[in-house]
């Protein structure tokens, strides 16, 4: 069995529209705790019966629940495998963006003194000014 780890520029889509409201991110993390019913769900939100379903509806088609039906109850749970694909596709931007600022940091952390090159033209040296090291400093520093 082939388990694909990334997402889809659609699949990604749908699953951060879905995370988007606090009521279906709340269904989410009461789901990962354990099966519910749609109507136990209901139960605790200040809204519809049918308006619980529209957020299930809109959870599901992004794959982070499975419903199913027992007799007349349809139960819902998360889908762990989808979660943790998004949670890969997060960890990829914070591993980008730590590299950004890693480089940044090295960049600016140059031989003491120099700091980074500022290209400028020869012709208007006069407006032109190269930052001085404490211009980069941190408080603290």
């Amino acid at each position: 069995m082939v388990v694909r780890i990334e997402l889809t520029d659609d699949e990604t889509d749908r699953v951060f529209h879905a995370l988007a409201a606090a009521t279906r991110r709340d269904i989410v993390r009461r789901t990962i705790e354990g099966e519910l019913s749609v109507s136990t769900l209901a139960r605790d939100y200040d809204m519809s019966f049918a308006a619980v379903q529209k957020h299930v509806a809109v959870l599901e088609a992004a794959g982070l629940i499975i419903k199913r039906a027992e007799g007349r109850e349809r139960l819902v749970r998360a889908d762990p495998t989808m979660i943790a694909r998004a949670r890969a596709l997060l960890g990829h931007y914070e591993d980008m963006w730590r590299g950004r600022i890693d480089r940044l940091d090295a960049l600016l952390a140059g031989p003491r003194g120099s700091g980074p090159a500022i290209p400028h033209s020869e012709t208007d040296q006069s407006t032109t000014q190269q930052p001085t090291t404490q211009q980069f400093t941190t408080r603290g520093e």
